[in-house]
């Protein structure tokens, strides 16, 4: 960390790095643009469509300031007094070339709920990022969307050059903020995986101010995971954080998006943190989730290798799947001091972004997740049918035994399934109920596939294997159809008590929906214990929301705890 940001670290809070980057404009910066411009040119194919600026994908072009009073048919129950806050992807300037969905500034879109009435916000993660590309008026960081071929290489070098040539200062990291939120220790945090968390503040009005960086007092010192967990039992985040090895780091510096030599566990109490716990692992690989339970936390060593080589050879996008190679599952106690403490075990080739929850069982360790085969980051595009045909995305339970080694799978549900989520207060114990997203090949328009509907699974009932689709019956309790021409995104789970005394199922789920035949945006509230086809609220939105990722409840509770910043 420079002495610049020391400095300024009293004016957001302990451990809180206020950012301020240094650009640098001038003969220099126009010279290496005019390279861009010229290497963009030569060896850019302008005519491939860029479908993930297009429809509901697309970026709002300004913030909205809290807007109150809105429209709601329905009621608001009190248990959601507090804010739900979802991030997405939305590029303030456009690309110089390719753009994927994992690309976008992060922007968060608020709903203020209190006694019954709510407040919509909209407002960017103010990242070192954002703020250099609006110094420059335009786009000047490499793009996930940019990286296939010797092109993509190209255009990585680009953004090395501005960097040494201090056109570009990435002494702030290069994170965009766009992919989740988590609250800890009095904080809402907006995450990406190449970066540090950003501190975010929720003010009474509903509005949204980034503090800045937080870099827990200048002991974390490289990215942090997208999905760190809290443990409602104890308090304590078992945070995944990440650095690259260095000879990574010396083939493609600005490798995007989670592909890693070395893992960090490390332990946040009181808002400290612990001594990390490296875990060597043979390839770089992306991972985007974990797990924990009680004792233990869960790492997955699965074969979405970053291969810059047959980036380039092959012109493919840097993450290559190996179907050949088997799943690994790593499993660490929570308080180990090293590595040689972790246990691994193999399952059958697959690739998993999001888990639900996992649990102890007497000898066992039981993960609950979203089990992908073929995976593909370019899931966009004419031929998005017939890759959806070999696209499994299904709830699974995974079995871990701590004694024999063994490990075992069964699947729970159909394809597709994603975005799984429990109620938070049992994360880490055994729980009845997961909620998640379908994913329907009927949703797929503008050749982009998209959230078709909200579903609840009962863990203890029996799955009904012989169905070949997502429908009511077994362990599928009850679907939420968005209907046509709707589509969502991750919906949050919000208990109507908090804590583990009533029933695990009471309470209600929250999401944005978008109406494509009207170009309006909504936030539906529905019974998680029902599921019934009325919601309990409908809120209509002042502007359009795009699709985006994930999403959060924040508590009247916590609210009035991060007030203190």
């Amino acid at each position: 960390m420079p002495e610049k940001m020391a400095e300024k670290e009293e004016q957001g809070g302990a451990g809180v790095v206020v950012v301020d980057p240094k650009p640098s404009k001038g003969f220099t910066s126009k010279v290496v643009d005019w390279l861009e411009k010229l290497i963009v040119k030569l060896m850019y194919d302008s005519s491939q469509p860029l479908h993930y600026l297009s429809g509901n994908f697309a970026p709002v072009l300004d913030e909205t300031p809290p807007c109150k009073n809105l429209p709601v048919i329905g009621y608001l129950p009190e248990c959601l007094n507090g804010e739900f806050v979802r991030v997405g992807s939305n590029p303030k300037f456009s690309p110089v070339a390719g753009y994927h969905w994992f690309d976008g500034d992060g922007m968060i879109h608020g709903l203020r709920i209190k006694d019954g009435k709510a407040t919509y916000v909209s407002r960017y993660v103010r990242t070192s990022r954002l703020k250099q590309e609006e110094y420059f008026g335009g786009a000047k960081f490499t793009r996930f969307g940019d990286l296939k071929g010797l092109f993509g290489l190209l255009m990585v070098n680009m953004q090395m050059l501005r960097a040494k040539l201090k056109i570009l200062d990435v002494s702030y990291g290069t994170g965009t903020g766009n992919t989740a939120l988590v609250y800890h220790h009095g904080k809402l945090l907006a995450l990406s995986e190449v970066d540090k968390p950003y501190v975010l503040k929720v003010l009474e009005d509903g509005d949204l101010q980034t503090l800045g960086l937080l870099d827990y007092d200048k002991r974390l010192t490289h990215s942090f995971t997208a999905h760190p967990k809290v443990d409602p039992f104890t308090g304590k985040s078992p945070s995944l954080t990440k650095k690259f090895d260095h000879a990574i780091v010396k083939c493609l510096p600005l490798a995007i998006h989670i592909h890693l030599l070395i893992l960090h566990t490390s332990y946040l109490k009181d808002g400290s943190m612990h001594e990390p716990v490296p875990i060597t692992i043979s390839d770089p690989i992306m991972m985007h989730d974990f797990a924990i339970t009680e004792n233990y936390a869960i790492f997955m060593d699965l074969p979405l290798y970053f291969r810059p080589k047959e980036m380039v050879k092959e012109k493919k996008l840097i993450f290559t799947f190996d179907a050949t190679k088997k799943a690994r599952f790593g499993v660490l106690p929570r308080y180990a001091k090293n590595e040689l403490h972790i246990k691994w075990f193999e399952l059958p080739n697959c690739f998993i972004f999001h888990n639900a929850n996992a649990w102890e069982e007497e000898d066992e360790v039981v993960l609950i997740t979203c089990r992908l085969e073929n995976p593909d980051l370019e899931l966009v595009g004419r031929d998005v049918k017939e890759k959806l045909e070999n696209f499994a995305n299904e709830l699974y339970e995974m079995r871990f035994n701590m004694k024999t080694g063994i490990a075992s799978q069964r699947k729970l549900s159909a394809s597709s399934v994603d975005f799984p989520r429990v109620n938070e207060s049992y994360t880490g114990r055994k729980q009845r109920y997961v909620y998640g997203t379908i994913l329907d090949s009927i949703a797929i328009l503008d050749s982009i596939a998209k959230v078709a509907g909200i579903i609840k699974f009962d863990l203890h009932a029996e799955p009904d294997t012989g169905k070949s689709k997502l429908e009511v019956g077994g362990n599928v309790q009850g679907i939420f159809d968005l209907g046509v021409g709707r589509f969502g995104s991750e919906a949050v789970f919000v208990p109507r008590e908090p804590g583990i005394t009533s029933e695990e199922d009471d309470g209600y789920l929250i999401f944005f929906v978008h109406d494509e035949k009207t170009g309006k945006s909504y936030v539906n509230v529905i019974d998680a214990k029902t599921m019934s086809p009325d919601p309990v609220a409908i809120v209509e939105l002042p502007n359009r929301v795009p699709y985006g990722f994930h999403a959060f409840f924040v508590t009247e509770e916590q609210l009035k705890e991060q007030a203190k910043l």
